[in-house]
């Protein structure tokens, strides 16, 4: 059956996008946490669409979903291609749920072209791939990957008096099936992952020509989920500014001094972005009162790991100078990490020359975002990532995607399955 899938998929593809906001729209956005029902009701739809396309599928103990479409020669490796269901709280409809829906916008047209790959071809559907509620990403992948703790299961959900592990359970699966230290599968077993995913920044959208990028890299990162700066409450009027031990003036000071060197280590050309996404004084915070207690997060990231660590000691230098000249105290909460990871150059050649077998023109750019790629890719699976341009970014409500551009990355997924041995 002849026909185009950049035209003819679009209604299948919408279909999903539509159903799913649907079902995790949350005031001008969607909700769809980690280990939630709502990311659970999500998954069992796309697992739906799986079934109506004769896939096979199977839940690992983690809850991730593996749907197949069976290949010509079984013995050979899997190409596996697939995102994450979860969303971050009033967020936008795309991150992640593009990476799926494309995955299964090609089993749906091998499906409708009595097209059989010479591998099997799998669509993944991670769960859990947000920070937002748990202060852990990529839950599901690094369970796959053996990489949880028992430690991870023990965190605290952001406004709910729940764990991580918890939630897990509520789910149906098991705690300790995911920090075992074992992968859940033998990854050798994939011959190459690939994740579309919107950019989440403005480089393909400033573009006329070129509307997909294929990533070079993934910038690693490292967090604090909680620092707390110790100070002490007194009156606004009363206490002259020699005696104050002001926890917000402290604050401001030690973001100041890390502001001021993040332009010196990007003018020295490294790679380098620093963010405070949330900040909040104590509770008896008042417009009479001298703060005693600010508590905020602390997100820096760098295609280098070294990078991310030489600028956290420098953070910890200038906390304690702070504190030492203001009469405060920080407290860092435990150090978050995760690894920047290189994508596989001989795929990511394959991404290319596929792009231009169906005349698709792409942009080689880094991924600034940390993805489930970079886990797998660390791992050792043969990874790489697509990116389309989408608009007003992403992690808000606002985000948005225009079904050409996504049509164009399916597009080219589709042509490297179906040409995969030949590229």
């Amino acid at each position: 059956m002849s026909g185009d899938l950049q035209r003819d998929g679009v209604k299948f593809c919408r279909t999903i996008f539509d159903t799913v906001r649907k079902m995790s729209v949350d005031g001008l956005g969607v909700t769809r946490q980690g280990y939630s029902q709502t990311e659970t009701d999500v998954i069992n739809y796309l697992k739906s669409i799986g079934s109506e396309l004769g896939m096979e599928i199977h839940t690992d103990p983690a809850g991730n979903v593996w749907m197949t479409y069976p290949g010509r020669n079984r013995e050979l490796n899997s190409f596996v291609a697939g995102s994450h269901a979860d969303s971050v709280p009033q967020g936008g409809n795309y991150d992640g749920l593009a990476g799926v829906t494309a995955a299964l916008a090609v089993a749906w047209w091998m499906r409708r072209t009595n097209y059989t790959p010479e591998r099997d071809y799998v669509v993944l559907i991670m769960r859990c791939e947000e920070s937002s509620f748990f202060g852990k990403a990529y839950v599901g992948s690094l369970a796959i990957t053996g990489k949880l703790t028992d430690a991870d299961m023990m965190l605290k959900h952001r406004s709910e008096n729940t764990t991580l592990g918890e939630c897990v359970a509520a789910c149906g699966f098991r705690a300790a099936d995911l920090t075992s230290g074992k992968p859940l599968l033998d990854l050798s077993k994939i011959e190459a992952f690939v994740e579309l995913h919107i950019e989440q920044g403005p480089t393909l959208d400033s573009s006329e020509t070129e509307r997909v990028g294929i990533v070079t890299g993934i910038r690693g990162n490292v967090r604090h989920r909680n620092v707390r700066c110790i100070g002490q409450t007194a009156h606004s009027g009363a206490v002259d500014k020699q005696y104050r031990h002001d926890a917000v003036m402290a604050t401001v000071d030690l973001l100041h001094r890390m502001d001021c060197h993040w332009d010196e280590w990007l003018e020295k050309g490294a790679d380098l972005v620093f963010t405070v996404g949330v900040m909040q004084t104590g509770r008896t915070a008042a417009i009479s009162v001298i703060p005693g207690e600010v508590s905020f997060t602390i997100d820096m990231r760098s295609l280098s790991m070294d990078t991310c660590e030489g600028f956290h000691d420098l953070l910890l230098q200038e906390a304690e100078a702070v504190a030492k000249k203001r009469g405060v105290k920080f407290e860092f909460d435990k150090k978050l990490v995760t690894a920047a990871s290189k994508v596989d150059e001989a795929l990511s050649a394959k991404l290319v020359k596929a792009a231009g077998m169906c005349g698709v023109p792409v942009r080689r750019l880094a991924s600034g975002a940390g993805h489930d790629t970079a886990v797998l890719s660390n791992a050792g699976v043969p990874a790489t990532m697509i990116f389309v341009a989408n608009q007003n970014g992403s992690h808000n409500p606002y985000e948005d995607m225009k079904i050409e551009d996504f049509m164009k990355g399916v597009a080219i997924l589709w042509s490297t399955v179906e040409h995969y041995e030949a590229l």
